[in-house]
């Protein structure tokens, strides 16, 4: 009897053991689609592989604008959205497309620029004046026109400026932070960035802060889940474990401790 007993504990463990190694040889994959600022920062290469050993799930990252990260929402064709367009995201929630959005962390934006100068803005708070003397001095200013959650902030910051862009000076490239930084610094014009993306770009490029501490340039980025009662197909429990653990106290941790050049990049916003 003991043996019996003895051979089934062995015999379940050994089962349990199998199930479990074959769920993490062939995860769950889950999409997300996010900004290229979370790429680019480097926070989602510290942020989900926590998270991936812990539930065994495999994190697709589509790492796109924040209008087609949104778009790639609203076609069902990611199963969660990390973005940072608060406008945007509350139209996405309203017309049904995603659910249970939670702020997760935030940033600021800065206008940066060649330390000559040319616009003289520097040390400027008030990003709408800053915004003017460009524009009158007609410098050069790279836009990234791509939809983006910083594309749209940036025309957002035109409008409330009551200036219209346009003429050789001003420049849009239609390309990811990334490249748009790259681009300003070879044609040492200004732009607008998310502090964390330049942190980390920063020995990669000759162009300084010269604009920054306006609450106008306050970046809160959100996480939601892509409407499961629109698409059954896609993986909503999974999501939603996702959007439980950046939010959570452990993923906030990982988030409020994350440093470039020993300068936080990114606020946790979910606890406080």
């Amino acid at each position: 009897m003991k043996r019996n007993i003895v051979f089934k504990t062995v015999f379940l463990f050994a089962v349990i053991m199998i199930l479990s190694s074959s769920v993490y040889a062939n995860p769950i994959h889950l999409k997300l689609a996010t900004t290229t600022s979370t790429e680019n920062s480097g926070l989602l290469g510290i942020l989900l592989p926590p998270f991936e050993e812990k539930f065994g799930i495999k994190v697709d990252v589509i790492t796109v604008g924040t209008g087609k990260a949104l778009t790639l929402g609203e076609n069902g064709d990611v199963d969660v959205v990390l973005v940072h367009a608060r406008a945007a995201e509350e139209k996405f929630i309203e017309g049904g497309y995603g659910v249970n959005k939670r702020d997760i962390m935030f940033n600021d934006y800065i206008i940066l620029g060649p330390s000559d100068d040319p616009a003289e803005i520097k040390g400027e708070s008030n990003v709408t004046l800053a915004l003017k003397k460009i524009a009158d001095r007609k410098a050069y200013f790279i836009s990234r026109g791509d939809d983006s959650g910083t594309h749209k902030k940036e025309k957002s910051l035109w409008q409330n400026a009551k200036i219209s862009p346009e003429g050789k000076w001003y420049m849009e490239i239609g390309q990811g932070m990334g490249a748009a930084l790259q681009i300003a610094y070879e044609k040492q014009a200004y732009i607008l960035c998310d502090k964390g993306t330049f942190l980390a770009y920063k020995n990669k490029i000759d162009l300084v802060i010269l604009c920054e501490g306006d609450a106008l340039l306050f970046n809160p980025y959100g996480i939601m889940a892509v409407n499961p009662a629109r698409y059954p197909q896609l993986k909503y429990i999974e999501a939603m474990q996702l959007i439980a653990w950046v939010t959570s106290v452990e993923g906030q941790k990982i988030i409020g401790e994350y440093k470039k050049e020993g300068k936080i990049l990114f606020h946790p916003m979910a606890i406080e």
